[in-house]
């Protein structure tokens, strides 16, 4: 944000002894490169703050009247307003792309948890190390301040994470995206060939709101689980 502010207004400062001989419309293009610059480093507000700023300054220093916030000649407001909405432009353009990276980048970091689950359960020799590597995953990927698995039947009426990766409390849907998990433990049940072997309760921390990709991939390691116990029962008997 103070980058926003400030970076046009140095910029403008230090193009200013060439006003005479640089066009405006060469002034402006330098000045969308520091909104682009303010846009990729920052978030969307700081590059729409830098965008007004860089038109602001144009307008004081290089329109005429000089050192006024008025423009005389119909060329320059135009180029004035492009300055504006294609730095406008560019901001969201800039913000959509580090939200697309983010996006990938947790996909991925979702890919390789389902993986070591997976692969941890083709070659355990025992269920109960697949249940602990869930639990350290569902820890970090819920932000949970505590995370344990209960075996056989159930107890109580906790929230409970669905399969649907929805959370309910009682018969009702809790809204987690506004309001985060309930700040109680929540039951994450766990099947294996349609059999149920127990449940993970899950202790969330305050305030934890996890997306629902996240909250489905919670469902799936749990289901990794599922698998591991029923292949560790059928193996017995």
């Amino acid at each position: 944000m103070a980058a926003g502010l400030i970076a046009p207004f140095v910029l403008s400062a230090v193009l200013l002894p060439t006003r005479s001989g640089l066009a405006n419309t060469d002034v402006a293009l330098i000045l969308v490169v520091v909104v682009v610059a303010v846009a990729v480093s920052g978030n969307r507000v700081a590059g729409a703050v830098a965008a007004l700023s860089a038109a602001v300054w144009f307008d004081f220093f290089f329109t005429r009247p000089y050192e006024r916030f008025t423009i005389d000649k119909a060329g320059d407001v135009e180029t004035a307003v492009l300055l504006l909405v294609v730095g406008l432009v560019v901001s969201q353009l800039a913000a959509r792309a580090r939200r697309l990276k983010v996006i990938a980048v947790t996909d991925a970091d979702y890919l390789s948890r389902i993986h070591d689950a997976a692969e941890l359960t083709q070659s355990a020799r025992s269920a109960g190390a697949v249940v602990d590597l869930v639990k350290k995953q569902l820890t970090d990927l819920l932000n949970l301040r505590d995370c344990r698995f209960e075996y056989g039947s159930l107890l109580g009426h906790p929230p409970r994470l669905e399969q649907d990766g929805t959370v309910t409390v009682g018969r009702r849907r809790w809204d987690v995206e506004r309001r985060g998990l309930p700040d109680e433990e929540i039951e994450l049940r766990t099947f294996g060939n349609g059999h149920f072997y127990g449940r993970f309760m899950l202790r969330p921390t305050s305030g934890a709101a996890p997306t629902l990709q996240a909250r489905l991939v919670a469902v799936t390691l749990a289901d990794q689980a599922g698998r591991a116990l029923d292949t560790a029962e059928t193996t017995r008997e």
